[in-house]
């Protein structure tokens, strides 16, 4: 390799660095603004297939931008007057069902602390350790009473979700509009040496994406509305909300049904009081979690999605601890992104001579 290559593969090199800093440095410099803005990037790529079909069959690709996001927002509306008066009935129940809840836990540690001093003998729980179980349980209860008055009266954060809900929609009608000009204007910055290589690294990030977040969005729907469902149907007070959240948060491997499950049961515990309630909810959850791992996966996702459960995980759980919910966001992307970069350099990597080499040190 002569000079001037090495030369300009160092300056490919920290070119790419550079911007990668850079990158990184904006995600959290302006993390707080950026959410918006993302959801809306999410959307225009969700949409984008179905509006080059429209264009395809003579639609102007603005027309086309516009009819989907507004028929999106159309069908968030419907959603929420269809569950709103029914999660906000919920959500009062819950309320005034958390001190019941607390009492009864209260009760637990009670019962638990006097059976182990009958089994253990007195020496083993003293009086001290009695009042000091109690009084984490009114710890507890003036948390969850701040907490809530705190979500009720936060100005700043409603404030937020209205900036949301206006920039969003306005946002992701842009990036629509454009967005095979603004793929197109990124692939002609790729130097020209190594676009057919990122062409092809886009295009396999791009398969496994779109077969995961089509294929998962479907798989949280169908749960959250068989858990709702059957949650409901099987007269658990909170049914609606627990099988809501727990097949919104489907989307991370297993969390989601053992959310529910632990969620359920409890309630279940607490609100039937016998052993063939509680079996029942747990039923449900155990039914739905072989539905969702045997049936839902193998089918909607497959093997065209090649994002290991554990690596999904991990990738969300780093995004939230390093840029909150908008790193939730952009941890499945990153993850496929990295994913896929790692595989095309180990497949260089066999192909190599540094790796076929067999001769001896």
């Amino acid at each position: 390799m002569t000079p001037p290559e090495i030369a300009a593969r160092r300056q490919r090199l920290l070119l790419t660095l550079a911007t990668v800093g850079a990158l990184l440095f904006a995600l959290h410099l302006f993390s707080s603004i950026l959410l918006p803005f993302v959801l809306a990037a999410l959307v225009a790529y969700l949409l984008d297939p179905i509006a080059g079909r429209l264009e395809a069959i003579g639609v102007p690709r603005g027309l086309a931008a516009i009819l989907l996001v507004v028929a999106l927002l159309a069908l968030i509306i419907a959603f929420l007057l269809l569950f709103y008066p029914l999660i906000l009935a919920q959500i009062t129940i819950l309320i005034s069902l958390i001190p019941q809840y607390i009492r009864l836990l209260g009760d637990l540690i009670q019962q638990s602390l006097l059976w182990l001093e009958e089994n253990l003998g007195p020496e083993f729980v003293d009086q001290r350790l009695r009042q000091l179980a109690l009084s984490q349980v009114n710890t507890m209860i003036g948390w969850l009473t701040g907490a809530i008055a705190s979500v009720v009266g936060g100005g700043v954060q409603l404030i937020n979700v209205l900036a949301l809900i206006v920039v969003t929609p306005i946002v992701a009608f842009y990036l629509l509009r454009d967005w095979p000009k603004i793929m197109a204007r990124l692939e002609s910055w790729v130097p020209r040496r190594y676009a057919p290589t990122v062409r092809d690294i886009a295009s396999e990030i791009d398969r496994i994406l779109s077969a995961w977040v089509r294929g998962q969005a479907l798989v949280c729907l169908i749960l959250a509305l068989f858990y709702a469902t059957a949650l409901t149907a099987a007269g658990l007070q909170l049914g609606l909300i627990v099988g809501l959240t727990a097949g919104i948060l489907s989307f991370i491997p297993y969390v989601g049904t053992l959310t529910g499950f632990v969620v359920g049961v409890g309630m279940a515990a607490a609100q039937f009081g016998t052993w063939s309630g509680v079996a029942m909810i747990a039923a449900i959850f155990v039914f739905g979690n072989v539905v969702e791992g045997y049936v839902l996966y193998p089918r909607l996702l497959g093997e065209r999605v090649e994002l290991h459960a554990v690596w999904v995980i991990f990738a969300l759980f780093a995004g939230g601890a390093v840029f909150g919910f908008l790193g939730v966001l952009l941890a499945v992307p990153v993850a496929a992104a990295i994913g896929v970069i790692v595989r095309h350099w180990l497949k260089r990597y066999l192909a190599s001579e540094l790796y076929r080499d067999e001769g001896r040190l």
